[in-house]
This record gives structure tokens, C-alpha cells and sequence, in this order.
């Protein structure tokens, strides 16, 4: 394994990691159709997608309808999870974590303080950092396993849901693994459910507001270089915004400040790229980016560390 992987993979913190939840919700007590997948969510299925902070992060798009399952419960299944209908309980999420995990190559933690036991298991680095950001045991249940190496992947699974770490990555970031179709493929669901359906109510979404994101090529860097900046620009569809201006503010260290004007091409996103020379090793170059589109903004912002 590449050494400049395994930094990267060690001390990348993602204090907040943001994707955009959809502007306006369905009545928890309706019915919401989602183009994406083409299937609906509706009621008691509804309400509890719609609790957590970001549905779409956590759990994806819907991939059928409720229905029975091949285990005789009444259930819904999302990309990255599977909601079960309980006389006890009302809605439940099935511990697909659990149930999917295999063991691979343990993940030494280099640095012990970068960890936090979560029901005997540690959680580290980047996973910890995402686990506490976005909803933690609450969420995610705990931690199944420590994180382990497979393939080219560092992963970490929990009892519902099963982090991933790739450096190829096009955010370079944590993903959730999609669990749910893994699931439904292994109990041999009927296939038939995955079919769309025709949306019940089809309308034309405007840009209404914007959403983005930026992060950088290299998050560990040396003192001297060349950093790139993507920027990704989301309507509240979370579709893709082209045409959108902006200004990005780089902040180094000693109070210097360099701007850079973009703008989004056809897929929503800018990128570009400045050099920096004689950083010392720990310090933080921030960016600072606001995005504009008819009247519209938002803002977001990243950084990188020197390292060496």
C-alpha cells in the first residue's frame, strides 16, 4: 500500500461532512415519488425516512415499494438500507451491517487518540468523524467490527451500514456502501419490485435554492506546490446547476489572501488550480467559496494541511 494513501486515509478530518437535503418535504402522512429511482415513499415509511437529517446520505433513494419480503415482514428497501413495518415498533431499520458483514485485513490504528470505543470497537480518523456528524450509534448502530482493509478500500461496517474509504474517489471522502440492493440480491427478493413506477404526480422543478460543495485533490500536502479545487453546485433537487458564478478566497496561514473567480460547467462544477510555496508543516490553507445562479447563493468552504 502507497504510503501517501494511507496518510491521506489517517489524517483527513471531516468535521461536517454536508450533502444537500431536498428543500421541500412531502406531508409525513403523504406520499413522495422520487424520480431518481422511480418509486414512492408513503406514511409510516415516510415519516421515519423524512426523521433522519440527511435521508439522502444516510439511506439513498428508494429501489421498490413496500411490500412483503421473502421473510414474511412488510418492508421497503432504499440503496443503503431496508425499513421493516413492526406491530411493536412501528418503522425499524433491519441491522443490514450486521447481517452482510465478512471480515478482511484488520486497519492498524496508528494513532490511538484519533479513536473513541464504541461498545468495544474502535472508530478512527475519517469514520469517526463522519460517524459523529451524521447521526452516530443513533444512526448507524455500533461499530460491528474495527476498520479493515479490502481491496483497494478501507471500510468499517455497523450494524446498519458499512462505511467506505476510497482514495480514487471523485470527493476523495467517506461513502455509505449500498447495502440495501446487496440485500435484496441476497435474499433473493423478486426482481419484479425493483421496476419504476410512473410518477403519481409529475412537476417541474425550478432551481428554487442552491447547494454546494467543494474539497480539494490533495487534503495532505507538501510545503511547496500546486493545490486543484473542485466545486460541485446542487439545486434543491439535488440537481446539477451549470452556469453558476462564484468567488473562492484562499487563506494562508500568514494572512495572505488570493481570490479566484469560477464558474459551473454543464455538470455543475468548477474547478481550478494555485500554487503555494514555503508553508511549515501543520498549517491549514483554508478556501472560502460562495456560489451564485439568477439571484440565488450559497457557500461553502475547504482546506488542506501541510504535512511535510
Amino acid at each position: 500500500m502507497k504510503a501517501p494513501r494511507i496518510i491521506a486515509f489517517l489524517l483527513l478530518a471531516l468535521a461536517a461532512l454536508w450533502t444537500p437535503r431536498e428543500n421541500a418535504r412531502a406531508q409525513d402522512t403523504g406520499v413522495k415519488f422520487f424520480a431518481e429511482t422511480g418509486h414512492n415513499i408513503q406514511g409510516e415509511f415516510l415519516q421515519f425516512y423524512n426523521q433522519a437529517r440527511e435521508p439522502n446520505l444516510v439511506y439513498g433513494y428508494p429501489i421498490t415499494e413496500q411490500f412483503v419480503s421473502r421473510d414474511g415482514k412488510t418492508v421497503q428497501y432504499f440503496q443503503r438500507a431496508r425499513f421493516e413495518l413492526t406491530a411493536a415498533n412501528g418503522i425499524v431499520l433491519t441491522p443490514l451491517g450486521r447481517a452482510l458483514y465478512q471480515p478482511a485485513v484488520p486497519l492498524e490504528a496508528k494513532n490511538p487518540f484519533a479513536c473513541e470505543m464504541f461498545s468495544g470497537a474502535p472508530v478512527c480518523y475519517a469514520f469517526l468523524d463522519f460517524y459523529k456528524a451524521n447521526g452516530g450509534a443513533t444512526q448507524f448502530g455500533v461499530p460491528v467490527a474495527p476498520a479493515e482493509q479490502q481491496g483497494d478500500a478501507f471500510i468499517q461496517y455497523f450494524e446498519y451500514a458499512r462505511f467506505e474509504w476510497r482514495a480514487e474517489q471523485f470527493q476523495n471522502r467517506i461513502a455509505l456502501t449500498d447495502l440495501g440492493r446487496i440485500y435484496f440480491d441476497a435474499l433473493k427478493e423478486d426482481a419484479a419490485q425493483l421496476s419504476p413506477l410512473a410518477p403519481q404526480d409529475a412537476t417541474i422543478n425550478p432551481v428554487l435554492s442552491l447547494r454546494a460543495r467543494a474539497f480539494v485533490a490533495t487534503p495532505i500536502a507538501r510545503s511547496s506546490g500546486s493545490q486543484t479545487v473542485f466545486i460541485l453546485v446542487q439545486s434543491q433537487t439535488l440537481q446539477a446547476v451549470a452556469n453558476a458564478s462564484g468567488v473562492a478566497v484562499i487563506r494562508l496561514p500568514d494572512g495572505r489572501t488570493q481570490t479566484i473567480v469560477f464558474a459551473t460547467d454543464q455538470f455543475g462544477v468548477a474547478k481550478f488550480s494555485f500554487d503555494f510555496a514555503n508553508l511549515k508543516p501543520g498549517e491549514l490553507v483554508s478556501i472560502e467559496i460562495v456560489a451564485n445562479y439568477r439571484g440565488l447563493a450559497t457557500a461553502t468552504k475547504t482546506s488542506f494541511r501541510i504535512w511535510h
